[in-house]
């Protein structure tokens, strides 16, 4: 699965580094000196795109958070989905390098194995209607990676997120309503109890063009192109069966905006009209996979055909 390059659409940007296990059983907290952040000014009106003024640079070793204006909504728990709005500011020189403002609300599922560590510390614990300003140091933000060179970030810079907390959100847990008669041709598909799919593919060469077959029909509202869509999802390449991502082993589910170039342009258009509760087989040619250049991070070559079985459990 793709994620855009884009800062603007959040997930490469703001998701933990590749590769990089951490320890899920660690507690997970801010310690810094919120004094820190006396320095910061913030204006703006309510609603509209906030302005951080300080005095440059800013630096903490420890990610720092204080709650600016605290909500009386539901509290940000582990795994939960949450939708904010945002400005991202460099501590270093104070330039802002991604916002979410004129581009609509961001979902993110906070989770430690998927988010930067800086972001799950300021948000766990917050409630919707909250505001809070992060101050990450550059092991929770960007360090791991070597810095975001394309956004002018570099290793040891600390990064500053002022986040307005606007809902939580509360996707399904599995695809539910009902089942579709298997059309013949096409790959199987088996659940185990939790709900992730097996999918075996037919000894038959692979469709030339984008199926996009409901397994289960939900009874939820249609997606619409734009809107952030949560999924669960299981891929694996025709050719070989093998599987290489599924959001299942990771026990969280994959927020995106769909129809907006956002993933490839298979899930773009074969889940755009699709239900909330549906599980759709989606079986994607090159084409609109991932082109002449496959993905060879994920063993897909550019001529794999590839299959997904998603489920729909939100879309907002």
């Amino acid at each position: 699965m793709r994620r855009l390059a884009l800062l603007l659409s959040i997930p490469l940007l703001l998701l933990a580094s590749c590769g990089d296990d951490g320890d899920s059983g660690d507690a997970v907290e801010a310690t810094g000196d919120p004094a820190a952040l006396d320095g910061v000014v913030i204006e703006g009106e309510e609603g509209q795109e906030p302005t951080l003024t300080f005095e440059a640079p800013l630096e903490v070793d420890e990610t720092t958070v204080r709650v600016i204006r605290e909500g009386d909504g539901e509290t940000i728990e582990e795994g939960a989905t949450v939708g904010f709005d945002y400005v991202a500011v460099n501590g270093r020189d104070a330039t802002v390098f991604d916002k979410s403002y004129g581009y609509g609300t961001q979902s993110v599922v906070v989770a430690r194995e998927e988010l930067i560590p800086g972001l799950v510390k300021g948000l766990l614990g917050a409630k919707v209607g909250s505001r809070v300003l992060i101050a990450m140091s550059p092991d929770d933000a960007f360090g791991p990676r070597g810095g975001v060179a394309e956004v002018g970030i570099e290793a040891d810079d600390t990064i500053l997120f002022l986040v307005d907390v606007v809902a939580i959100r509360h996707p399904l847990e599995r695809a539910e309503g009902t089942p579709v008669e298997p059309v013949e041709g096409l790959p199987t598909v088996t659940l185990d109890d939790d709900g992730k799919p097996s999918i075996d593919i037919p000894d038959t060469d692979a469709p030339t063009e984008l199926v996009a077959q409901p397994l289960i029909e939900g009874s939820g509202a249609e997606v619409q192109a734009g809107q952030s869509v949560s999924v669960h999802y299981t891929g694996v390449i025709w050719d070989s069966g093998d599987q290489f991502d599924s959001s299942w082993d990771r026990a969280t589910p994959f927020v995106f905006q769909v129809g907006t170039g956002s993933v490839i342009a298979g899930w773009d258009n074969g889940l755009v009209g699709k239900t909330v509760g549906s599980q759709v087989l989606l079986v994607i040619p090159p084409a609109e996979g991932y082109g002449e250049d496959g993905n060879p991070n994920a063993g897909i070559s550019g001529t794999d055909t590839l299959v997904f079985v998603v489920d729909i459990l939100d879309a907002y």
